[in-house]
């Protein structure tokens, strides 16, 4: 028999996805923008699967009307012999509402084909107006890279409180631009929100329960389930399973762990039976799963960390709760994360927990690192150094980058006022010992910031302010300074105050 659940309201704790996906860097026209679905990789000369990428033709300011497509190989290996050549299919496509429409580019090789990084234009006409797109191809085992540009990003949405709306955006040649049908209204005040893995589903959780939408290829998001909850549960953190089949979240008031079994394509909840685990507290804060699916972590305030056992092929995947207490007793973990896995890894190298009171001075709040490989003993090793003073009072949100060279950790607050920070923090290793240097600075993130996200392509760092003034900031790495942030973007996602809440990457 499934235990009760607690039905009262909370504010959303922050939950955050990174993905990776391919470069494209859109120029021109503000009718219409181009983007593809991600980088095409050969993996042999001559290769016939794996050689397309999906073109959306994206409409803005009311356009309407047919946009013509063409491609030109622009760039190639040095003397290549039988080089990429392209074709688009089909050649335009017509725009008749704001709905995007798609086009498929073909990256075509020849046995000789010389390997290495290639770039391909696609130019997007219609009347006057023009847009052009890069795609990158990679042939065989290159390890080059496409020439990027820090004024691109990935997907994202941003889901605020106050407006009751989930508003998806990417940037575009510097600018902020909002995602075909974005913002999105929730049918209840928003509570939380997770993207799943494959980058198809986005769950919100609000006051009247869990709604999924479906991401279709140019970013609109879609309510499914036939526009009804798949739960009625009120979660305050959500994260999907690394193989999708799982929703894991928690609820403030209740002293459960729960998993949803769900349709990794449909988000609706399968005919498993949904599960749970019981905690040692009820003041729970937040939810991670490890990206090996191995562990779930429950920062759960002042009674410290649940670590739960997971195996997703189990019908029931927790396993027996650990708990790690507080490092101070009148402190309490609120954040948790896991390091992503790197090329090579079977398992993370460390996981994160934010606590209050966890350092001294007059900014308390730390950031405690764990060697990931000894939760199987039952007795998790804290790092040496640890905790890290995150140089702020609450860090709400923990951010270990794609690349693992670094981790940022957002504070709501500092001593001197409601204006946060971030704090970053450098990732090395030796003979599998681990360490955390803190970088020479931290770095301005606006009133009550409380959720930290990476972009898919790598290139950006979001931040959302809960107290607005405004609501999202944007920063790129510094050149010079490595792991510095410089902030490039400052701007409102709906008109003040949303009180943004939380940030999800699409991967």
């Amino acid at each position: 028999m499934r235990l009760k659940k607690w039905t009262g309201l909370a504010l959303a704790a922050p939950l955050l996805l990174v993905g990776c996906k391919g470069f494209w860097n859109p120029v021109g026209s503000s009718d219409f923008t181009l983007s593809n679905s991600g980088t095409i990789s050969v993996s042999t000369p001559g290769a016939t699967s794996g050689n397309t990428s999906t073109i959306t033709v994206t409409p803005s300011n009311s356009f309407t009307g047919t946009v013509a497509l063409t491609c030109a190989v622009t760039t190639s290996p040095s003397s290549a012999t039988s080089p990429v050549t392209c074709s688009l299919s089909p050649t335009s496509v017509t725009i008749s509402s704001t709905a995007a429409q798609t086009a498929t580019l073909t990256a075509t090789t020849t046995s000789t084909t010389t390997t290495g990084t290639y770039e391909i234009t696609v130019t997007g006409t219609s009347g006057s107006a023009t847009t052009t797109a890069t795609a990158c191809v990679i042939v065989g085992t290159s390890s080059g890279n496409c020439s990027t540009s820090a004024d691109t990003s990935g997907n994202f949405y941003v889901m605020n409180v106050e407006t009751k709306q989930v508003a998806g955006y990417y940037v575009n040649a510097g600018t902020l631009t909002p995602l075909p049908g974005s913002p999105v209204t929730v049918p209840a005040t928003p509570l939380a929100m997770a993207v799943s893995p494959n980058g198809g589903l986005l769950y919100i959780s609000t006051a009247d329960g869990i709604y999924v939408y479906t991401i279709s290829s140019t970013g609109q998001l879609t309510l499914g389930n036939a526009s009804g909850p798949v739960s009625s549960d009120q979660a305050i953190s959500m994260q999907v399973s690394p193989d999708n089949d799982w929703l894991i979240e928690v609820a403030t008031g209740a002293p459960y762990v729960y998993a949803i079994p769900i349709d990794s394509s449909t988000g609706a909840v399968t005919s498993k039976t949904e599960q749970y685990a019981v905690l040692p507290a009820s003041t729970v804060q937040q939810v991670a799963i490890s990206p090996d699916e191995t562990y779930v972590f429950v920062a759960m305030g002042s009674e410290g960390t649940a670590t739960v056992p997971f195996t997703a092929a189990n019908a029931n995947p927790f396993g027996t709760v650990g708990r790690i207490a507080a490092v101070n007793s009148a402190g309490a973990a609120i954040s948790v994360a896991v390091d992503p896995l790197q090329s090579g890894q079977t398992s993370p190298r460390l996981f994160y927990i934010g606590e209050t009171a966890a350092t001294s001075g007059s900014n308390t709040g730390g950031l405690r690192a764990f060697n990931f490989s000894t939760l199987s003993s039952g007795k998790p090793t804290e790092i040496s150094g640890s905790p890290f003073g995150s140089q702020g009072l609450a860090p709400y949100s923990i951010l270990p980058i794609a690349t693992g060279n670094y981790v940022y950790v957002v504070n709501r607050q500092t001593s001197s006022g409601s204006t946060g920070v971030i704090a970053g923090f450098s990732i090395s290793s030796s003979s599998g010992t681990y360490s955390l240097t803190a970088l020479g600075s931290n770095f301005a993130a606006g009133t009550n910031p409380v959720a930290l996200a990476e972009d898919s392509t790598g290139t950006y760092v979001f931040a959302v302010d809960y107290g607005g003034s405004p609501d999202l900031k944007g920063y790129t790495f510094d050149s010079t300074n490595a792991g510095y942030l410089d902030g490039v973007i400052s701007a409102a996602t709906g008109t003040d105050p949303v009180q943004a809440s939380a940030i999800a990457a699409a991967p």
